[in-house]
């Protein structure tokens, strides 16, 4: 008997829905027990990289400092201890944990923290003991150590991602809640395979199990339905799922979600909430004890302060600095624009910047001089049927050059003089059209709380091939959680996505 409505089967009332617990169970050679010895492999693996980065530096310090020579015993002791320490201090900073492996920026963190801490233990140590220790050899190893295992730790993650694309090392999820919240999770966790979640199945509220809407819902997204919030524990058991996502919270009561963990607990299946707060980051979240429950507390995000005036001195400088290393660059493509067709060679367009102010944006042309005259009659070719953007994988008004230019992002280059002008930030959501503006409903309007950006993570998430509700909520998540650090990441993954060219015409 199949709990599985991907074929049509539909039960009309909840009596009728069949027995999850008569069901034969997913062998545990082939689930959960496969997942984890995978995930055991990939630690040691990090464990024996993080060893072989301190000690490769450790070596090139010591053969720096005193080259063959035999050093003071303090300074030896530290050269055969320091490996065995680094690991040691990594992982009691949790930097070899299951959640957060191939995700985010946690895991670099950990691996800085360590080496903060490292540097504290060596001093504190050194001064206690009156250890003779060579400074020289400690200021090389220490971040020769820090550099190394950054790099291997990309790399590492990097081969995982490689794994996660061909359906490989990934973690299962059950999801709890309604339909619509579990259509548009699972979509997520498709569109963004490097995070490692495979859904296993569903389980939705008894009251909406029989609704059409829900078997069709479901039915769209390709989630299995294995049965209704009773049948979790089951359907886990069924399944082989690692993890629980309650990703609505109608779904799941206080009571009921307490005795879901009660069930879950010895099992090594993760219980998480999702708080549906979709455009708010971890940093800004925390769980705060009041009165003997545990509140998620929202901090509120900062658009003003030292932070900001950094953001912008950095914008400044790195953009200057990028216009006089690509000047000669910036010669050949007005010399290309200019000899392919006629008109000048920068496009100036009216766009919308931070508060609402409006600014001139500056582009290698890469549309004929006619353009903004021909787009009334192609507005409803537009890809983007929702009227808001206006995109054409094929528009008839792009120079032959112009497709190069904009393959490859060279046509927004000019953008670094609007970075400098201090009317647009090197990160941030994609610069609007006053036209566009005028359509927004009143939430995106938050867009505008920040300057627009020559990149940010509409460009390294899919560009044009965005809709426009997937271009506002990344725009809406990286006004609510911006920072420095992310900025950095942002930038760096431009290059990668620049330089494939996707999703840009």
């Amino acid at each position: 008997m199949s709990t599985t409505f991907s074929e049509g089967l539909r039960p009309e009332t909840v009596a009728e829905w069949p027995d999850a617990s008569a069901l034969e169970p997913v062998p545990d050679d082939s689930g959960s027990r496969r997942r984890s010895r995978w995930l055991r492999q990939y630690q040691r693996g990090l464990v024996a990289a993080d060893f072989a980065t301190a000690w490769l530096a450790v070596l090139a310090a010591y053969l720096l400092r005193f080259g063959m020579h035999t050093s003071a015993w303090s300074t030896m002791t530290v050269t055969v201890l320091l490996p065995l320490a680094w690991v040691a201090l990594i992982g009691v900073n949790h930097g070899y944990g299951a959640r957060l492996i191939g995700v985010g920026a946690t895991e670099f963190q950990k691996i800085f923290r360590a080496f903060w801490h490292l540097t504290a233990l060596i001093a504190l140590t050194s001064y206690l003991t009156h250890a003779d220790l060579a400074r020289g050899f400690v200021l090389v190893a220490l971040p020769l150590a820090l550099c190394l295992n950054m790099i291997a730790r990309y790399a590492a993650r990097k081969w995982l991602h490689a794994q996660r694309a061909r359906g490989r090392a990934l973690k299962s999820v059950l999801l709890v809640g309604d339909a619509e919240a579990i259509s548009k999770f699972s979509m997520v966790l498709r569109r963004d395979q490097y995070a490692g979640l495979r859904v296993a199945g569903a389980c939705v509220p008894s009251e909406v199990i029989a609704d059409m809407y829900t078997i069709d819902t479901l039915g769209e997204a390709d989630v299995p339905l294995l049965g209704d919030v009773d049948s979790i524990v089951s359907a886990v058991r069924l399944s082989g799922a690692d993890t629980v996502a309650v990703v609505s919270s109608g779904a799941l009561g206080p009571e009921k979600l307490r005795w879901v963990s009660w069930q879950l607990e010895g099992s090594s299946t993760d219980l998480v909430v999702s708080p549906g707060l979709t455009e708010v980051a971890g940093p800004r979240l925390h769980i705060l004890p009041v009165a003997g429950l545990p509140l998620l507390h929202v901090d509120e995000p900062k658009f003003t302060g030292f932070r900001r005036v950094l953001k912008g001195a950095f914008d400044r400088v790195v953009a200057a600095l990028a216009l006089v290393l690509l000047s000669p660059l910036f010669a050949v493509l007005v010399l290309a624009v200019r000899l392919t067709s006629s008109g000048p060679a920068l496009f100036r367009q009216v766009r919308v910047g931070r508060a609402g102010s409006t600014f001139v944006m500056l582009k290698f042309r890469s549309m004929y001089a006619d353009a903004e005259e021909r787009l009334a009659s192609l507005r409803e070719q537009s890809d983007h049927g929702d009227g808001v953007l206006f995109k054409m994988r094929e528009d008839p008004r792009v120079t032959r050059v112009g497709k190069f230019l904009r393959k490859y992002s060279l046509d927004e280059l000019p953008q670094l003089i609007n970075v400098v002008l201090g009317t647009m930030s090197l990160v941030g959501p994609r610069p609007p059209l006053p036209l566009e503006v005028a359509r927004y409903e009143d939430h995106v309007h938050r867009r505008l709380l920040v300057k627009p950006g020559l990149t940010g993570l509409w460009q390294i998430s899919g560009r044009s091939d965005l809709s426009w509700d997937e271009s506002v909520q990344l725009d809406l998540r990286y006004v609510e959680n911006w920072s420095l650090g992310e900025d950095l990441f942002i930038l760096w993954k431009t290059v990668r996505a620049v330089a494939r060219g996707s999703g840009a015409y």
